[in-house]
């Protein structure tokens, strides 16, 4: 299949750019030269982007890899519709509603505007029947969820599993997961504020980790066995706690690195560490298909109902959107809408 003739030529579009490391004010909503798609690629209309903490680390110079500046993009979830396809592309046409599969770099492919191109293995379908808000919701945050707990955790029915961040977009979906597949899932927050949402959103338990001692609790909960996996955003010294929790045989899953000092492991052995990469394991077409089925058909039954903390309308709320991303006030996803 070839790509359509409107877009053979350069186009002229809007995306976000940033010059300079620093706050959600580096921002800038800029017009960008546009290619049509070349072989292997897609070309879609972004409908509504996802924001991850992610991005507003790579803003500010502290995610694993850095920006190449000036003009750097940015985003790594959005869902859309495929305007034009290059040659070599038979899985997708125009008119597919799809989602970016966030396994790329984003300073390169950043999502963060109206149309983009990307690598057709960095494109997959929406849901059938689901809006482009709630699919900007779900790609990231459900596949990051059920490949780090379900698929390397190897979470099964019955366990107990302590998440961290857990009024985060991935943690939302993360309790989601657990108890999908019969898990019973353990919330940790810092503090009171975010205890009635979580439980409302589906934590069986919420662990107060600035007044409650996290160990103790889930000895408590698990009636002294401890959880069998924990999932955690955060890394850092406070990492060595969570394996203090875990029964012996224990597996710890580190996926994020909100905690940027190094990661201390605990001495509760024998122990399982993962340290889970979502964008290394969406390279694997097999699993992204497998990742697509597990969200779509829980979708469907409801099992799975993506929380969006907030909705902006437009790229010129990119910078107010970023600004709630860092006042860590919402719980759930944030999401602009293109």
């Amino acid at each position: 299949m070839t790509t359509s003739s409107a877009y053979t030529a350069v186009t002229v579009t809007k995306a976000v750019l940033f010059h300079e490391l620093g706050g959600p004010e580096v921002l800038k909503v800029e017009d960008v030269t546009l290619a049509g798609p070349g072989p292997g690629e897609i070309l879609f209309r972004v409908e509504a982007i996802g924001l991850n903490r992610a991005e507003a680390l790579f803003r500010a110079g502290s995610y694993y890899y850095q920006p190449t500046l000036p003009g750097s993009r940015l985003g790594y979830e959005a869902a859309g519709v495929v305007e034009a396809v290059g040659d070599g592309v038979s899985a997708f046409a125009p008119g597919d509603a799809v989602m970016a599969a966030a396994n790329f770099d984003f300073g390169v492919h950043g999502v963060y505007g109206e149309r983009i191109v990307l690598p057709q293995e960095s494109v997959v379908r929406r849901p059938a029947g689901v809006d482009a808000v709630t699919s900007a919701a779900v790609w990231l945050t459900y596949s990051t969820a059920y490949g780090g707990m379900v698929e390397t955790g190897g979470l099964a029915p019955g366990d107990h599993v302590v998440i961290t961040g857990a009024s985060s977009g991935v943690g939302t979906a993360a309790i989601q997961t657990a108890l999908r597949v019969g898990a019973t899932p353990i919330a940790t927050t810092r503090g009171e504020a975010k205890r009635q949402q979580l439980l409302e959103l589906g934590a069986a338990h919420v662990i107060t980790t600035d007044t409650q001692d996290l160990v103790q609790e889930v000895r408590r909960i698990t009636a002294g066995q401890g959880a069998r996996l924990a999932f955690d955003a955060v890394g850092g010294p406070g990492f060595a706690t969570l394996g203090d929790a875990l029964v012996p045989g224990g597996t710890a899953v580190v996926y994020g690195t909100l905690d940027r000092r190094p990661v201390e492991l605990s001495l509760n052995w024998p122990l399982t560490v993962h340290a889970y990469s979502n964008g290394a394991r969406t390279r694997d077409e097999s699993y992204r298909h497998r990742a697509a089925a597990f969200i779509g058909t829980g979708l469907e039954s409801g099992a799975l109902a993506p929380v969006v903390a907030e909705t902006f309308d437009g790229l010129e709320r990119i910078t107010d959107a970023h600004r709630l991303m860092e006042s860590n006030t919402h719980t759930g996803k944030i999401v602009v809408k293109v």
